[in-house]
């Protein structure tokens, strides 16, 4: 178990570990059921629900938005963005935990911490990083399409761009590098990298012959490749191994092995033992998990995840 310090916005009441002990004791337990029986089907899952996560967080903060639908006549939500449709996956499992949950406490847990929940759950399934989650966050009432393109990295920025994107949700570029570890499980479109199969010489000569393989040259279909090749369902450090031999997938993956201002901090995590590099990335996901919350009054308890109430 690692114990983290617990980061809220200032003037909003903050979250605090143990929230649902009273009001809805069971909440975790049947979280961490709904996503053990879904992981253990599709191991995928766990690195959506990770993704979800990070998605909602750097959108209007970690309020459950990304959850929302859009609405007939109404203006596009988040989750119909390109970037994140049709990657993005787990809003069933975050769905079937909240009906779960009603059924025992209604109108208590929040989809934003039901949500925060799961990306652990699903650390700890793949990757034994088990760390403890402050709650208390709220639903937001407010989903926007264009928000997404203003707050979300592209899988082709700089790391130097990297650092300002983190930076301007309060996180340093050494908690950017850890969280970027999550790349460890996944997989992603080869739409998102294709560019870099012949003309890009960061990457490692037989890594992007394996990659051509399978990537067509001219469109049509978009398949899908594990993020990691060496341990692809295995949240760990060994993805940092692989950014130094030149076996980063997304742009945004090598290049913090190829920038002086992040190499050293994928040095740092490569050489790290795995539980010291996993105290890392549970320290960094609390953190990230606290970016803008809606506390208090803020906000709403869904009924139901994908639409306000």
């Amino acid at each position: 178990m690692l114990f983290v310090p617990v980061v809220h916005a200032a003037g909003s009441p903050p979250l605090r570990f143990g929230f649902y002990t009273r009001s809805c004791p069971g909440a975790e337990s049947i979280v961490r059921r709904t996503v053990r029986r879904a992981v253990s089907h599709n191991p995928g899952i766990g690195a959506g629900l990770i993704r979800l996560h990070f998605h909602d967080c750097f959108v209007r903060g970690c309020d459950g938005s990304v959850l929302l639908k859009s609405l007939p006549g109404g203006p596009k939500a988040e989750r119909d963005h390109p970037a994140n449709n049709p990657g993005l996956r787990g809003f069933n499992v975050i769905s079937k935990a909240k009906r779960r949950i009603e059924r025992t406490c209604p109108n208590t847990v929040s989809c934003a911490d039901i949500l925060a929940f799961a990306a652990r759950d699903s650390s700890q399934i793949l990757g034994r990083i088990n760390y403890p989650i402050p709650a208390g966050r709220r639903d937001g009432n407010v989903s926007s399409f264009n928000e997404v393109t203003q707050n979300l990295p592209s899988p082709r920025l700089s790391a130097d761009q990297l650092i300002q994107n983190f930076a301007r949700k309060g996180l340093s570029a050494d908690e950017m590098v850890t969280l970027s570890g999550a790349h460890s499980i996944g997989r992603a479109r080869c739409s998102s990298f294709s560019d870099r199969l012949y003309n890009d010489p960061t990457l490692d000569r037989n890594y992007a012959a394996s990659l051509r393989a399978t990537c067509p040259v001219n469109g049509g279909s978009d398949p899908t490749v594990a993020m990691d090749p060496a341990t692809p369902n295995r949240l760990d450090n060994r993805y940092y191994a692989e950014l130094r031999a030149g076996r980063g997938l997304l742009t945004t993956d090598q290049t913090l092995a190829e920038s002086p201002a992040t190499r050293g901090y994928v040095d740092v995590n490569a050489r790290s033992y795995g539980v010291a590099w996993a105290a890392k990335f549970g320290r960094a996901m609390v953190k990230m998990g606290s970016i803008d919350v809606l506390t208090g009054n803020q906000g709403e308890i869904r009924r139901s995840c994908s639409l306000v109430n």
